[in-house]
């Protein structure tokens, strides 16, 4: 059974999201959709179009809450509909043992994500890592552990400001 998990950006021009919703499509019909896992921290932008894209599939998905507070301080009015819609559809959620998001809880997380990935789905710029949990050391972290990136920013993808 496939278990792939995903790392991006959350701040994805609406241009760069159908590339990239597109792209995610083509990645998840090469895999087995009755077996397959999805597993996302199901932020804003990368992590839900991915969440959305394995549903659509048929697979089934996993979310990883980074902490307790995370739907209360971190989830966006806009993205809050969303967010509690792909919760109720996920056959798991596990939600870290953190009060407070932050920091340590996010690189906790991308540690779980790849603890139980076969495969990673990185929706990145190739920008360097920062040391604080995000897409490029979440990616670096994956490759380091053997696990197979494969990285998503199609042409003419960008991010906003």
């Amino acid at each position: 059974m496939p278990t792939i998990a995903v790392t991006g950006h959350m701040d994805l021009t609406e241009a760069t999201e159908r590339l990239v919703r597109a792209e995610m499509r083509r990645l998840l019909v090469r895999h087995d959709v009755t077996e397959l896992v999805g597993v996302s921290c199901l932020a804003a932008g990368a992590d839900t179009l991915f969440a959305e894209a394995v549903l659509e599939a048929g697979g089934r998905l996993v979310l990883v809450i980074p902490a307790r507070d995370y739907r209360a301080r971190k989830v966006a009015p806009e993205h809050a509909a969303t967010f509690d819609r792909l919760v109720a559809a996920a056959g798991e959620v596990v939600t870290m043992p953190w009060e407070r998001a932050g920091g340590e809880a996010y690189t906790a997380a991308g540690k779980e994500l790849l603890r139980r990935a076969d495969r990673l789905v990185a929706v990145w710029n190739g920008a360097p890592p920062s040391g604080k949990g995000g897409t490029a050391d979440v990616v670096a972290e994956a490759r380091a552990a053997g696990i197979p990136v494969d990285v998503v920013w199609p042409a003419g993808a960008a991010r906003r400001g």
